[in-house]
């Protein structure tokens, strides 16, 4: 008797969706809103923000001493000084130009030993004993080698950012083939796929999350490299910039060329999020990124 009073009730309460309030307006801008800050990354910016505001704070009440870590507002000076006066966007191209030809011929280097290594066995014992043990000298140790080869010029600086650009996307791109599951191979050449379109259809596609990782990590060794690069022997560039300030005891200028190499890094590795979103969106780890 109870169970069927129960379900009476039941049948003639109606549905809970019905008694559901309508969507508030105020709740759809809030979700419209967080979409526009997760599409144009907002967030990733917050930490640093923060930590200029607390920079500026320390700065102002005399906790850190200006001689020692001038505040934001003199390194902001510094950075409209130098804009007007054209030496900043002068200096800022010549590295970016830098860093993005090293880049590609390492990169492009690194990626064709790697699919070379990761789909051949005869290229795998000819290339890899040799470049693995290449990888682990360090490739800023080469730096007096270079410049007897190349002298100070441009040549020297983009060779070395190439060196460092190429095994981290040699290896990771060798990694990604040779742990493609096997049998997705084998299913692939059952049903006919071989050669180019194995590659493009399979074998490329597995390994495109193991070749983005390699990407970014030789993205953050590329600026490394330069700045090491430009510091050391250089006539232009952010790093020559930075040294020829310290001759002159410009820490304000010392700080505003680190905080570029900073800031252009992390736009360069947002950039390569997003590319990395874009070609992996089929991915199950990548599609509700």
């Amino acid at each position: 008797m109870a169970v069927t009073q129960l379900a009476v009730r039941a049948a003639e309460s109606p549905p809970t969706a019905s008694r559901r309030a309508p969507p508030s307006p105020t709740r759809g801008r809030g979700v419209f809103w967080r979409a526009v800050v997760a599409r144009l990354g907002v967030t990733t910016w917050v930490v640093p923000i923060l930590l200029l505001l607390v920079w500026e704070a320390l700065s102002a009440s005399g906790i850190v001493p200006q001689r020692k870590l001038p505040s934001p507002h003199s390194v902001a000076v510094a950075f409209w000084q130098l804009t007007r006066s054209g030496e900043l966007p002068r200096d800022v191209f010549v590295s970016t130009l830098r860093a993005a030809t090293g880049f590609a011929i390492g990169g492009g280097l690194g990626f064709a030993f790697g699919l070379a290594a990761g789909v051949s066995r005869l290229a795998e014992n000819l290339f890899d004993g040799t470049l693995q043990m290449l990888r682990m000298v360090p490739h800023l140790a080469l730096i007096p080698l270079i410049i007897v080869w190349f002298g100070i010029g441009e040549s020297a600086k983009v060779f070395l950012v190439a060196v460092g650009v190429f095994f981290p996307i040699y290896y990771n791109t060798y990694h990604g083939i040779r742990t493609i599951d096997a049998g997705l191979l084998e299913m692939a050449r059952i049903q006919g796929l071989k050669g180019f379109d194995l590659f493009w259809q399979v074998i490329f596609p597995g390994a495109l999350p193991s070749i983005m990782v390699g990407a970014r990590y030789g993205l953050g060794i590329m600026w490394l490299t330069l700045i090491v690069a430009e510091t050391i022997a250089g006539n232009s560039g952010i790093g020559f910039m930075t040294m020829n300030a310290r001759e002159f005891m410009q820490t304000n200028v010392v700080l505003l060329g680190i905080l570029l190499y900073a800031a252009l890094g992390k736009l360069i590795d947002m950039a390569a999020r997003r590319i990395e979103k874009g070609a992996l969106a089929w991915h199950p780890s990548f599609a509700q990124a």
